[in-house]
């Protein structure tokens, strides 16, 4: 099969390789993925560049989690019925050599999820990480029904469809920040009642005035490290601060003003969930996906061979959505 792999740490383009490497065969309660779509993500560029650790957990590396493609053999185990499925793969890479970068993968059953009919092809692969990211930090803590939430970074891969589902999901007013009026735009298109330009606009002010002077009751956020501040002046007394990730390993947070308000920290990292919690990610999102509610902002379709490019993008930050790569 043809794969993109890494066998040592640094820039794209000095250790990215796509070559043959052999086929893999499903064991017991396996089963082989032959790939379409493999999605890029800034933990699988962190990761590639040696930002958490210089030392491979592994000799060789084929790198991404998410991925889509269409069942085509099975293992002891795994009913026969399987194959020829269209699914969608989470955890592909996670704590394993051989992510989607590839013509095929293999991996436990239960981490290929079909994908209902009518979903196109390469959104399967921006939902491991990107949309059940998203799905989680909106469903966690009793749900968002009449809530008022704020999503940082809204036109973000996950901000994108964290707008998308709290709304769909009961949320009374959804507010997104923004670094652009373009991006305004496309979270007004995703369901958000308000888009804050962050780099124009006064962000505690408005979402004053959009609350009442109450405070949103949830921020879904996506860099504590730099927003941590502006997090505890929005929300309101009680209210919960659901954090995905951060652009700093460390950081601090003052202690005062969280017990005065009585606030509820809550970090997660999708990679893992709790058995109960991605089972009731994946049936939501099954459920939304069958009634072609949700948009998918594919910011770029790439080759294989052009990984590299696909890494450097995303290691930019210039792409408003998800990047992913086409299988040959």
């Amino acid at each position: 099969m043809q794969a993109a792999f890494y066998e040592r740490t640094g820039p794209a383009a000095e250790v990215l390789t796509v070559a043959e490497l052999p086929d893999p065969v499903p064991g017991p309660g396996e089963l082989r993925v032959r790939l379409r779509w493999s999605g890029v993500n800034p933990s699988d560029v962190k990761s590639r560049a040696g930002l958490r650790s210089k030392q491979l957990a592994f000799a060789r590396i084929v790198p991404h989690s998410d991925g889509m493609g269409v069942v085509d053999a099975v293992g002891e185990g795994v009913e026969a019925k399987r194959i020829g499925e269209r699914v969608w793969i989470w955890n592909g890479a996670w704590g394993r050599s051989s992510g989607t970068s590839a013509q095929f993968i293999v991996l436990p059953a239960r981490q290929a999820v079909p994908l209902p009919a009518g979903t196109p092809d390469e959104a399967g692969a921006c939902f491991g990480i990107p949309a059940l990211t998203a799905l989680h930090a909106v469903l966690m803590a009793g749900g968002v029904q009449g809530q008022s939430v704020l999503v940082a970074g809204g036109a973000g891969a996950v901000g994108h469809y964290a707008v998308q589902f709290a709304k769909l999901l009961g949320a009374r007013q959804v507010i997104a920040t923004v670094s652009s009026q373009e991006k305004a735009q496309i979270v007004r298109e995703a369901g958000a009642d308000l888009a804050i330009d962050y780099r124009r606009e006064n962000v505690a002010e408005r979402v004053r005035e959009a609350t009442g002077g109450r405070g949103v009751d949830r921020v879904i956020e996506v860099d504590i490290a730099a927003n941590r501040l502006l997090d505890l002046e929005l929300l309101r007394s009680g209210g919960d601060l659901v954090v995905y990730g951060s652009g700093q390993g460390e950081f601090t947070l003052p202690f005062f003003p969280l017990i005065a308000k009585n606030l509820n920290l809550r970090f997660f990292i999708v990679y893992n969930l709790a058995d109960d919690d991605r089972a009731r990610a994946e049936a939501v999102l099954a459920d939304l996906l069958a009634r072609g509610a949700l948009q998918h902002r594919i910011a770029q379709r790439l080759l294989l061979a052009q990984i590299v490019q696909a890494h450097e993008l995303v290691e930019s930050g210039r792409a408003i959505g998800n990047v992913v790569i086409e299988l040959p």
